[in-house]
């Protein structure tokens, strides 16, 4: 699968472009591991540009991503993808054992921690985001409230970084590279 037949995907089912930034942010941030870790960058930008392909079409735990899952398998989507994909929420009871799938889940909900942050902000821009900013508002619980922090938590602990020292940085980092394509 390649990133533009992901993208035609990606295309196909979401119309909302806040949901559709969101995906380019946790694919910028998949990015930002694959290169940290030497892996497969391009494996691990289409897993994070489809996890959420099907929110639209599923937006309860019960169907998202399960039922998004076998139209992704009709469409030659690895199975590696797949299992990282149905591992990216903790409602599905589907071990993460691949560092692709750990990467999946440590970048999920932080992005959207990022993306809030930026927003609230004077500018609103997210190159005046800085780490201290979001471990600030990571205090204020009613901030991002939907933000499931324990996740972020784990999936740090998970992907055996440090939350503070390097996953928070490394997916700013990766986020903000991208900053145009996320209207931030």
């Amino acid at each position: 699968m390649t990133h533009d037949d992901a993208l035609k995907i990606v295309r196909e089912f979401v119309k909302n472009e806040n949901l559709v930034r969101h995906m380019l942010a946790v694919e910028a941030a998949m990015a930002g591991y694959a290169k940290q870790f030497g892996e497969d960058e391009g494996l691990y930008r289409v897993t994070g540009l489809l996890h959420d392909f099907d929110w639209e079409i599923h937006p309860t735990s019960d169907g998202h991503p399960a039922l998004g899952i076998p139209i992704l398998r009709e469409r030659g989507v690895d199975e590696e993808i797949l299992d990282a994909i149905m591992g990216h929420g903790s409602h599905t009871g589907t071990p993460r054992t691949s560092r692709l799938a750990k990467a999946l889940f440590a970048v999920d909900e932080l992005t959207g921690l990022i993306t809030t942050t930026a927003l609230v902000r004077p500018s609103k821009k997210i190159a005046d985001v800085e780490v201290k900013s979001i471990k600030k508002k990571w205090k204020d619980k009613s901030f991002a409230a939907g933000v499931n922090r324990q996740e972020v938590e784990d999936g740090a602990k998970d992907l055996g970084v440090d939350l503070w020292e390097e996953h928070v940085p490394l997916v700013l980092k990766s986020m903000q590279s991208i900053a145009t394509d996320l209207g931030l």
